[in-house]
């Protein structure tokens, strides 16, 4: 999803030490989203190197390791398995560590969510770390991501019961592409149906500009997917997990991922730039960073 590395993105401009590791083996899309696409890790005598999208974000992939950027993935479970424990056990982060570990996983309850947690379990056990307020749990917590329909919100379900059984803590859930919202100004206009033929954009923008030019300077919104119930914040008060807030679909928010770059320091007076930057501050506040700490967080992202 588009969330996981522009948290990552925001993360590392406010100075933070990141690390992104893509464990969607089948479908890797962080590289193209971090703006890495087409770049190479190495292995060295400390283990992979990961690349860095800036001094403070680095990412690890499986689309680096492909010869070819649209090559399929077959793999059986024993073979992802094997690759996760290597990127989580063999990567060599730098010298001073991470402050975040951002680990973007497939939708649903896989393999890959299995393995993560259970390699990030053997990790804090091995460290010997008994005295961190999430000790049952190797991964420091899970941000899960949903769409206010209900086609999404059952599976988000059994994500959230997945992390209650595996004693993942849940940092909260993310409302997102919670309805449209785009400047009047930056809309497009059909006499009647989308084809090209009917669209009438500058002669709609020509008779605001006329007649009612504050228009064009507003905010239009629009419901995308229909809200089932009392939606995701509802099901946050249910399973007793915080609510992290709105992220509406933002064509700028699309077009970062796209261009691999960070969001809110790109577009930010965009509507999505403030929601997102809101969710980053209360990560930060769930999870915070002391300038003593030798290792990093470990956040797991459950689209």
């Amino acid at each position: 999803g588009v969330l996981h590395p522009q948290i990552a993105q925001t993360l590392s401009s406010r100075n933070y030490s990141v690390g992104l590791l893509d464990v969607d083996i089948c479908g890797p899309s962080i590289p193209r989203m971090a703006g890495v696409l087409h770049r190479e890790v190495h292995q060295s005598q400390s283990g992979w190197e990961p690349v860095y999208a800036n001094a403070n974000l680095a990412v690890m992939s499986i689309s680096f390791l492909l010869e070819e950027g649209d090559a399929a993935v077959v793999w059986r479970g024993p073979r992802k398995n094997g690759l996760i424990k290597q990127f989580l056990t063999e990567t060599d982060w730098g010298v001073g560590g991470l402050d975040y570990l951002i680990v973007d996983t497939p939708p649903g309850t896989s393999d890959e969510h299995i393995s993560i947690v259970q390699y990030l379990n053997d990790a804090r056990s091995d460290g010997g770390d008994s005295s961190n307020i999430h000790n049952k749990s190797g991964a420091s917590g899970a941000i899960v991501v949903t769409t206010p329909e209900e086609v999404s919100m059952s599976d988000v379900r059994k994500e959230l019961n997945f992390c209650k059984k595996t004693k993942v803590p849940v940092l909260g859930i993310v409302e997102n592409m919670s309805g449209l919202q785009i400047r009047v100004s930056d809309l497009k206009f059909f006499q009647d149906g989308a084809d090209e033929s009917s669209e009438c954009t500058s002669r709609a923008m020509e008779m605001l500009k006329e007649k009612c030019p504050e228009v064009l300077s507003m905010m239009a919104a629009a419901e995308v997917f229909p809200p089932s119930g009392f939606g995701p914040k509802g099901m946050a008060e249910k399973f007793n997990v915080p609510y992290l807030g709105k992220l509406p679909l933002d064509p700028n928010l699309l077009k970062s991922c796209e261009e691999g770059v960070s969001f809110v320091d790109t577009y930010g007076s965009s509507p999505a730039a403030s929601p997102l930057n809101d969710i980053v501050d209360k990560l930060i506040i769930a999870l915070p960073v002391e300038d003593d700490e030798e290792e990093g967080e470990d956040v797991d992202m459950q689209p």
